[in-house]
């Protein structure tokens, strides 16, 4: 492996293509699903004090293909050096910045209910570069109020200028399905492209924004597919 200095941004969906005028390729969601998984084991590795990892020994580690660490790395550049393999604070950086992680990005929850609020106030989110900023909710008793962690919760109806305000970039669904699609709306409207859906049920967005659901009703079904095909087994 040959050591490289920084990732080939035009390989990897960025609007402009190579030098040639050809059209940079698109970058599947499965590839960076799968670099979320890289970065979170290099994170690891670094706390405890690894130096350099080959994609073998990341992959027996932590269950994961070496071949596919490779292809996925050699989409975006050559980060790892012939006989050592990637310095692990090196390649954690850039991962971090191919997925947009060396900047502080500040995220806007839908909804101060139950969901709403243990949202704002986990922790993790800050530590891999999230800021929740800001909740909204329509119920007048809640607004003006903050979370435990001191997150302000605003009037919806303010959503498009508080969230220019405050640089928001990710809005996040926290509410009943019945309310899901015109709050969806409602944030499209204010000029949001990223959205992270936790309302159960199908959502329409324009084309031009991103939008990713997460059902925790499905995943529990999944789980009890897996737990029913046990009982049959045995």
């Amino acid at each position: 492996m040959k050591e490289a200095n920084k990732p080939r941004a035009g390989r990897a969906g960025r609007a402009s293509g190579d030098s040639r005028g050809e059209a940079a390729e698109p970058v599947s969601e499965l590839t960076t699903n799968r670099l979320s998984v890289y970065l979170r084991c290099l994170n690891a590795l670094d706390s405890a004090g690894v130096r350099t990892v080959s994609s073998q020994a990341l992959a027996d580690q932590f269950h994961l293909n070496a071949a596919q660490i490779r292809k996925d790395l050699a989409y975006f550049g050559e980060f790892g050096v012939r006989g050592v393999g990637y310095y692990v604070k090196d390649l954690r950086r850039h991962l971090r910045q191919i997925l947009g992680l060396d900047r502080r990005v500040r995220v806007a929850i839908m909804g101060a209910g139950n969901l709403g609020l243990a949202l704002a106030d986990y922790a993790g989110f800050r530590g891999e570069g999230f800021e929740i900023a800001a909740l909204f909710d329509s119920v007048r008793e809640k607004v003006g109020r903050r979370s435990k962690s001191g997150v302000p919760i605003h009037d919806a109806r303010d959503f498009k200028r508080v969230a220019r305000r405050e640089g928001i970039g990710i809005a996040v669904i926290a509410v009943p399905a019945e309310s899901a699609q015109a709050v969806v709306n409602s944030v499209v409207a204010a000029g949001m492209k990223a959205i992270l859906n936790f309302s159960p049920g199908a959502l329409n967005v324009p084309a031009d924004v991103k939008l990713k659901s997460v059902d925790l009703t499905v995943s529990l079904e999944s789980l009890s597919f897996f737990l029913a095909q046990n009982e049959v087994g045995q």
